[in-house]
């Protein structure tokens, strides 16, 4: 099973996901070249899952009914991925082999076709438990000809293709699956979009569903000045000792991590090397607690 990468974010905003992190969700997704393909799904919640009454499922080229699917096996653990790899592992010029670095990156191998993960930018997948979908990527009975795209009304008619070739990451700001078939679906809203061929992030999720409500200790005030900050540095001020402080973006990346040695209620934190835009400022504090505050660089 895949570490998951945690995002750090404020408390009012884990509070607000929480009402929504109750049901497993597609995270990533994986069309590219050839067979290598591989969908990614996250457990938003703070307990384990077993799989067994979950399936993925493809409606292929615009059909209203499941072209096929695949029983889910194993389980979830609390804020973790499990990663479906398209199962191919010997093939031929037109049908290749999945790369076995992929493979590698698998909790579970698909079957053989038809099998789900042989979606080609144009196929509808849901997640299904016991019957009921879950989550929907694409939308049901819609053939948008090549691929979806960027362009209302989303189809290959106009716009860049966004889900052929492409790995498209869940963005962090979605704390549950689409359940109902879309009007349109505006791939855009809910997925950010990587080129051919990116694994990197696979096996991990950033996510709004943040797991350590209890690490945070919303007794101990904090504040950063100035906030907008458009100068060379920022400054973090508590009502208590600050050991440590990292700030991080809205992808859940730790951009500035500062480990104190002396005591201090206040930290001067260098910005130049950070671009414009939200950043999640984390305080830690001698007894194993944190507070969190937002932070915009202009």
């Amino acid at each position: 099973m895949k570490k998951l990468l945690l995002s750090v974010l404020s408390l009012a905003s884990v509070l607000t996901a929480s009402a929504q992190c109750n049901e497993l969700f597609i995270s990533e997704y994986v069309e590219g070249t050839g067979n290598d393909k591989a969908i990614e799904i996250y457990n938003p919640t703070a307990n384990p899952i077993n799989l067994s009454a979950y399936k993925l499922v493809r409606y292929s080229n615009g059909s209203s009914t499941a072209s096929d699917q695949l029983q889910l096996s194993g389980t979830i653990a609390a804020h973790d991925v499990f990663v479906i790899v398209n199962g191919q592992t010997s093939g031929s010029s037109t049908s290749p082999a999945v790369s076995p670095a992929l493979q590698q990156m698998a909790d579970q191998l698909d079957g053989a076709y038809p099998a789900p993960t042989y979606m080609n930018g144009n196929d509808a997948l849901t997640l299904e438990k016991n019957g009921t979908i879950v989550d929907i990527f694409g939308k049901i009975g819609e053939d948008p000809g090549v691929a979806w795209t960027d362009v209302f009304p989303y189809t290959s008619g106009s716009g860049t293709w966004i889900t052929k070739d492409h790995t498209l990451r869940r963005k962090v700001s979605v704390n549950q699956g689409v359940t109902s078939n879309p009007t349109a679906f505006d791939v855009m809203s809910q997925w950010d979009s990587l080129p051919n061929a990116t694994w990197a992030g696979l096996g991990t999720h950033s996510s709004v569903c943040f797991v350590g409500i209890d690490e945070i200790d919303n007794t101990v005030a904090i504040s950063v000045f100035p906030n907008p900050s458009n100068g060379d540095y920022f400054t973090v001020s508590s009502t208590e000792v600050i050991v440590s402080v990292q700030v991080v973006n809205v992808v859940g990346q730790v951009v500035v991590s500062k480990e104190l040695k002396n005591s201090d209620k206040n930290v001067k934190i260098e910005t130049t090397e950070l671009s414009k835009g939200l950043y999640i400022v984390k305080a830690g504090f001698g007894n194993q607690k944190q507070t969190t505050t937002k932070l915009i660089i202009k």
